[in-house]
């Protein structure tokens, strides 16, 4: 399970947010377009002690009940994306270690890097957390950060998607002769829009 995403693979990072899961689904339209996989990431690390010292040591989560609450948490969040049906371009791994050095290794020869990001709570602007700061300082390959679902924001498409976008202040102008031949047409959406 810790084989490392080579050549045609977009490689993603899963923690369960809802970042992480547009994150995933913009992977993976991208991947459709690209006709490449997709390698579903989850990095965990096993909990210190967090608890009191006079605390039970049954209160406290063993190392396989801690990875076997990684694992539920990765299959979960590839379930919420593809529901029961996993497509066989997609790959869930599970890794041991910290998030941003299994990140950059699963990444090191994969077309891309995807991590989702939050906005920020002051000011509402996108943030990015540790894990991406350390995989956009030290990756070898491109990083994507995609945003977590804004209701009020238009949809992110794949580049080579097959969505058209028209127009419609551009109609106008093409009546008056102000933006020439092209105007009115259908165009294909941008990457971010």
């Amino acid at each position: 399970m810790t084989e490392l995403a080579a050549g045609n693979r977009i490689v993603v990072g899963v923690d369960g947010s809802e970042a992480s899961t547009a994150a995933l689904r913009w992977a993976t339209e991208q991947a459709r377009a690209l006709h490449t996989e997709v390698v579903a990431v989850h990095a965990w690390e096993p909990a210190g002690p967090g608890l009191a010292p006079y605390a039970p040591a049954s209160a406290c989560p063993t190392a396989a009940e801690q990875r076997d609450q990684a694992a539920e948490l990765l299959a979960s969040t590839v379930r919420e994306v593809f529901g029961p049906r996993v497509d066989r371009a997609v790959q869930a791994v599970l890794v041991e270690g910290p998030p941003a050095r299994v990140l950059l290794q699963q990444a090191r020869g994969a077309l891309l890097l995807a991590l989702g990001r939050t906005a920020h709570r002051q000011r509402e602007v996108p943030a990015v957390g540790v894990v991406s700061r350390e995989c956009l300082r030290h990756a070898t390959v491109p990083v994507v950060t995609v945003p977590a679902p804004d209701p009020h924001a238009r949809r992110l498409e794949a580049v080579g998607s097959s969505a058209v976008v028209r127009a419609g202040p551009r109609r106008h102008a093409a009546r008056s002769g102000r933006l020439g031949a092209t105007a009115g047409r259908p165009r294909r959406s941008p990457l971010w829009r």
